[in-house]
């Protein structure tokens, strides 16, 4: 046994844990109980000003603080590296309609979709490749726990109260991971938004749904593969119903060998993902009224195709690289309303102090 394990007092440990349990501070998990000197190298690390408000739900009327978010990441397992990360992630999440509506407290139970970008994904352990979208990494863990317990602790927001999911998504805090950068055929995702280097793209899912395509090498073949996944009449509530795509190595090589952008895969998945008027009837959501809320019509034209999605923006679809290449295996990602098309870039104290005025007069 080590000195330090020798030094260790399990027992002061558990009661530590048991009492974050007793306040209610816990998702289920134990936690990591938040010293203030452990708190202290969070802030340090992020080197922004503890009392900065990041985030508030008019609904509950409360704010989050990056104090608050460095207190939530410390439990949820976090290293002090990782914070800089979760205050991206969390940023991003609040340029998002839905986060700043109803989202947290949706019947639907939506996930964050944390996507990173840059270097940073390696410096801190960030899993991109095999089980990128699965346990087993603490990065990918806890950086998207993080989000989760300030949800949780800071807005009040709790199942049985205020949260109303019917039944939840198994993936509601889990599904952050870093994009596949090195096996890709395309530029980073959020370089492509503008943002190049360490940055963090968001936004809420409905679901993910695989779409196992590994026995034709035709792109236009696997792509209406994707296009009937998303098609599937139980996403459609409203008129459209808006989707990305994180594509494996494999499937986003094969599209790139062939030509294929982001932009082209986006119109094509938005020109060709939808149902027939006659076959959404059947499921009587053949009608959109003048909400958007799709209802059983008349099925006037049933030979009619109604699109999944409008027009394509690609900026308003989500075309990501993550996964390892050792089998055609994607993810179609269904948005809980629609995704605000930015990056965030990650800023760490370093930046900070090399932002600051006294910094920057030093070096003019």
């Amino acid at each position: 046994m080590s000195a330090q394990a020798q030094t260790l007092d399990p027992d002061a440990a558990q009661a530590a844990i048991e009492h974050c349990y007793d306040q209610g501070w816990s998702d289920g998990l134990p936690v990591v109980p938040a010293t203030q000197p452990l708190v202290d190298e969070f802030l340090a690390a992020a080197g922004r000003p503890a009392d900065e408000v990041i985030g508030h739900s008019p609904q509950v009327d409360r704010s989050v603080t990056v104090e608050l978010a460095a207190i939530n990441a410390v439990m949820a397992g976090c290293k002090p590296e990782y914070f800089p990360v979760v205050l991206a992630a969390w940023e991003a999440l609040m340029r998002e309609r839905a986060t700043n509506g109803g989202g947290w407290q949706s019947t639907s139970g939506p996930a964050p979709l944390i996507i990173v970008n840059g270097p940073i994904r390696n410096v801190i352990g960030l899993n991109s490749a095999g089980g990128a979208f699965g346990p087993g990494f603490r990065a990918n863990a806890t950086i998207s726990r993080a989000i989760g317990l300030i949800v949780r602790n800071v807005y009040g927001i709790q199942p049985h109260g205020l949260e109303q999911a019917t039944q939840g998504l198994p993936g509601r805090w889990q599904i952050c991971f870093g994009e596949n950068e090195e096996e890709s055929p395309w530029a980073p995702l959020a370089e492509e938004l503008g943002v190049p280097g360490d940055a963090v793209t968001t936004t809420l899912l409905r679901t993910s749904e695989y779409v196992d395509n590994r026995h034709t090498p035709d792109p236009e073949q696997l792509l209406y593969d994707f296009a009937d996944t998303i098609g599937r009449s139980g996403a459609w509530i409203f008129k459209h119903a808006m989707a990305g795509v994180v594509f494996c190595p494999e499937h986003a090589q094969l599209l790139g060998a062939a030509g294929f952008n982001r932009a082209d895969v986006a119109t094509f998945l938005s020109e060709n993902a939808g149902r027939t008027t006659g076959q959404l009837a059947r499921a009587g959501k053949d009608f959109a009224n003048d909400f958007g809320v799709r209802f059983p019509g008349t099925a006037e034209e049933p030979d009619a195709f109604q699109r999944t999605m409008p027009p394509a923006d690609p900026k308003r679809m989500i075309i990501a690289v993550a996964g390892a290449r050792n089998a055609g295996i994607s993810m179609v990602v269904r948005y809980f309303a629609d995704w605000s098309g930015t990056a965030v870039p990650i800023r760490t104290a370093a930046d900070a102090a090399s932002a600051s005025p006294a910094s920057a007069a030093a070096t003019g």
